[in-house]
């Protein structure tokens, strides 16, 4: 008996799923009646995830093995998504629609978050909603933050400020996104560089210079404004931890502050291998984008905004695998971390 001792291929780190028109239609008519998951959230979250469950199987266990396995794909498109009829102008506000009067979008965006755990809000992040519209906002344009859309959005994580200055305890373990509305030039792209592809890139000498804890994490740009202050750092932390085989990695979009020249340099490289690896994604209409938060880094390009009802239009949820571990954080009877 022989034995193979050559190292199994690595899968790869972009997964698909697609769903066929009639499972789509099913989906369609079961979000068209579910409850409202702002006044009644619990019990939408439970219609939402009933009718996720009952894709067809092959679907199904692809997304949810997502969510479950160390091995799997950081960043998997799920097309052939139901969409809202007639479908209301862009908020120009960064806020909720006022007008739109179906949530079909809502009801895939929160379905999709079920089948890898809880959906949470942040109490700093879009008022502590557990849907997220995120749209060029004319004030916030070059801002790297999700209301931007002049600059390129550096190479990030999704970060929650955490008090104990280790932000990586309260972040999502996963995002979604599902589109609602292209940019009039579809070119809006959403890059997504795993960081098993970042580290076979970059040099192993790199890669322990950012396994270091010298690295501060600045807090999202919103509790910054929150707080009235430019910086808010995290407490000196690797960039990159965790076995060779399942690393993990954190970068703040609203700033690293490197503690030595050579954690600068690491830096740097760090976001040209990201660029040099990165999936593109040019997210349409009943299209979605899981993402684990934690295996990989996550950006978007620049694209025009005209700021009048047209623009491009996504919806964002944050997921935990569990609340559990940050029950500390969370306001009671609530899935809100604060």
């Amino acid at each position: 008996m022989s034995i193979d001792t050559a190292a199994p291929a690595r899968p790869s780190t972009l997964g698909h799923v697609q769903l066929a028109p009639d499972a789509g239609a099913r989906l369609r008519a079961r979000l068209l009646a579910a409850p409202d998951h702002v006044t009644e959230p619990d019990l939408a979250l439970t219609e939402m995830h009933r009718a996720f469950m009952e894709l067809p199987g092959e679907s199904l266990q692809a997304i949810i093995d997502f969510g479950r396995h160390m091995d799997t794909p950081g960043v998997t498109l799920v097309g052939g998504l139901p969409v809202d009829p007639g479908l209301t102008a862009t908020p120009t506000d960064g806020g909720p629609s006022r007008d739109k009067r179906t949530a079909v979008s809502e009801g895939c965006l929160l379905g999709l978050s079920r089948l890898l755990g809880e959906p949470t809000g942040v109490t700093s992040e879009k008022d502590g909603q557990i849907v997220h519209d995120v749209i060029p906002v004319a004030s916030g344009a070059k801002a790297q933050t999700n209301q931007g859309s002049a600059v390129f959005l550096n190479f990030h994580n999704d970060i929650v400020y955490d008090p104990s200055g280790i932000y990586t305890l309260s972040s999502p373990d996963f995002l979604v996104l599902v589109c609602l509305r292209q940019d009039h030039e579809a070119r809006a792209l959403t890059h997504y560089a795993d960081a098993r592809d970042i580290c076979a890139l970059l040099g192993s000498e790199t890669v322990a210079e950012l396994r270091k804890p010298l690295f501060r994490l600045n807090a999202p740009g919103s509790f910054c404004r929150e707080m009235g202050r430019a910086q808010v750092l995290g407490q000196p932390a690797p960039l990159i931890n965790g076995p060779e085989f399942a690393p993990e990695i954190s970068v703040s979009a609203n700033g690293v502050e490197p503690l030595t020249e050579e954690a600068r340099q690491a830096v740097e490289a760090l976001q040209v291998a990201c660029r040099e690896v990165a999936h593109q994604v040019a997210l349409e209409p009943g299209q979605a984008l899981l993402i684990n938060n934690r295996k990989g880094l996550h950006a978007r390009s620049r694209f025009e905004a005209r700021h009048d009802g047209t623009d491009r239009w996504l919806q964002r949820s944050y997921v935990r695998t569990s609340l559990w571990p940050i029950r500390y954080r969370l306001k009671e009877n609530q899935r809100r971390v604060f």
